[in-house]
């Protein structure tokens, strides 16, 4: 089975920045249609797609309409195949790393430190953290061949 394509719309001409998403969009099927996917899998997608070629309204309404199919669409990878973007799980693991190691450790300088103006120092403490998990993770799934030839944007 075979995924369809994104129709061209003259919106995508005029507007810069429907003309970025489509593109983004269109780089990511095309990618997609180079790994194997469950037949499934490429039926829900051509629905996404075939939804966004019938769509009619505003251009900011497409625009938004194209970042929700994008974002369903690697959603759905992610989750039943587990096949990701590259650098997907470094922008996800930076943004935990602040949050589940970054604060607490703050918490514990400004504690020490007997000045709670510290706790921004956890921050960039966790975002390494955070990045260096998410990196490897990104490794791994580019050695295993789990990973797009696409970057998010």
């Amino acid at each position: 089975m075979k995924i369809i394509s994104l129709e061209h719309r003259a919106a995508f001409d005029t507007d810069p920045k429907l003309s970025k998403e489509s593109n983004s969009f269109l780089a990511l099927l095309e990618a997609i249609s180079k790994k194997e996917i469950p037949d499934e899998l490429i039926t829900k997608s051509n629905e996404i797609i075939g939804g966004l070629n019938d769509f009619i309204g505003k251009e900011g309404d497409l625009l938004k309409a194209l970042k929700a199919g994008k974002s369903l669409i690697i959603k759905m990878l992610e989750k039943e195949v587990k096949i990701v973007p590259q650098n997907h799980y470094q922008t996800q693991w930076m943004i935990l790393g602040m949050s589940v190691f970054g604060i607490p450790l703050g918490v514990a300088f400004g504690a020490a430190m007997g000045n709670m103006a510290f706790l921004g120092i956890g921050l960039p403490i966790g975002m390494a953290i955070g990045i260096a998990a998410g990196t490897s993770m990104d490794a791994a799934a580019k050695k295993e061949g789990r990973q797009l030839d696409w970057k998010a944007s």
